[in-house]
């Protein structure tokens, strides 16, 4: 029978899995992926490799004969992120992974991302490839497309412009309201919040089980006291329901806008229409990173170190979290009051 995709099971792996036979050769294992499409592309890319002799691997995985696409999903299975793997796949796929270095990696960058920025270009090619690699037992040192960090984005939000725009997604949708309020205060990402189910939740401990979006790894997180009244308020609901009803898309950011516009003053439709513009202001670059860029600054000024910062499992690299260092008064400024006055008198020092 034919290579089929079988849903994930209730209480067991969260990934799909592959199951049936291909040109003779029997397959039932995980995709390593939770999302249909990405395990598709898995499947896909076993039956070319079984059709191109590369799969099952002709000697084991420590002697080279390893493929890309089983490097690709054993890292799944190991329970790393599946993001950009799947176009990974499909271009390096039946590729021995000792063959794939720093050239060939260079050309697929220029290839699957042509017209990105040096910091995408980086997310999508660079980091994962260099994550997978690694994972097979093979160490590799890559060079970062010049500019691959981006652009350092810091800009937080004052705390009666937080105010006013939470209060202001109160007016129309209390669970929104909520989502912000989750975001203000631990940090996490969106992805990371949306993803959150009941059984996360710790109300009486005010603790919450946070399952890292960038690295994969989960980590606990403290919860404020008011933020667990409301959630509480909130639900809790079935163990296994999500805390929120919200997906990751359009609508949601146009939720964003109707807040930071009614915040100000300014009529906003419920849903976006088509073609249709929001008014340029002075909070346009305010996004959903703003609110974690806002908790890792009231952490800073609130004494927090770097190290402290990197403690909250929020910044696994040191070099990340002292990118808020500026936001601490320093001592020196102290000292203003000392320097010359062009007033009445000059004062030499």
């Amino acid at each position: 029978m034919p290579l089929r995709l079988i849903p994930p099971r209730k209480g067991k792996s969260p990934n799909w899995t592959i199951r049936g036979a291909y040109l003779g050769v029997r397959i039932n294992k995980s995709s390593g992926a939770n999302k249909r499409p990405v395990a598709l592309t898995v499947m896909r890319g076993l039956e070319r490799a079984i059709e191109t002799g590369e799969y099952p691997p002709r000697v084991g995985p420590g002697q080279g004969g390893r493929t890309f696409l089983t490097a690709a999903v054993a890292y799944m299975e190991a329970g790393r992120s599946p993001r950009y793997v799947a176009q990974l796949i499909k271009h390096f796929g039946p590729m021995l992974i000792t063959e794939i270095d720093q050239t060939a990696i260079d050309e697929a960058a220029v290839k699957l991302f042509p017209n990105v920025t040096p910091g995408t270009r980086n997310a999508g090619i660079y980091t994962p490839m260099s994550a997978i690699i690694r994972h097979s037992g093979i160490e590799i040192k890559l060079r970062r497309p010049k500019g691959a960090k981006g652009r350092v984005v810091t800009d937080w939000i004052r705390p009666d412009d937080a105010k006013g725009i939470v209060q202001a997604a109160d007016g129309f949708d209390k669970e929104f309201g909520l989502l912000l309020r989750f975001l203000l205060f631990t940090g996490v990402r969106l992805g990371e919040a949306l993803a959150l189910t009941w059984l996360d939740i710790d109300l009486p401990n005010k603790r919450a089980w946070i399952r890292r979006e960038k690295d994969g790894i989960a980590s606990d997180i403290g919860l404020r006291d008011d933020l667990c009244i409301r959630l509480a308020e909130h639900g809790p609901k079935a163990a296994q329901q999500k805390v929120f009803r919200f997906n990751q898309g359009g609508n949601l950011k146009h939720k964003l806008t109707r807040a930071k516009l009614a915040y100000l003053g300014l009529p906003c439709p419920a849903r976006r229409p088509i073609k249709w513009r929001a008014p340029k202001t002075r909070l346009d670059w305010l996004n959903f990173h703003s609110f974690r860029h806002t908790f890792a600054t009231w952490m800073r000024r609130a004494g927090v170190d770097v190290q402290g910062l990197v403690a909250t499992g929020n910044w696994r690299d040191p070099r990340s979290a002292a990118r808020y260092a500026h936001v601490v008064p320093r001592e020196e400024w102290a000292r203003v009051g000392e320097l010359p006055s062009v007033e009445k008198t000059w004062k030499t020092l």
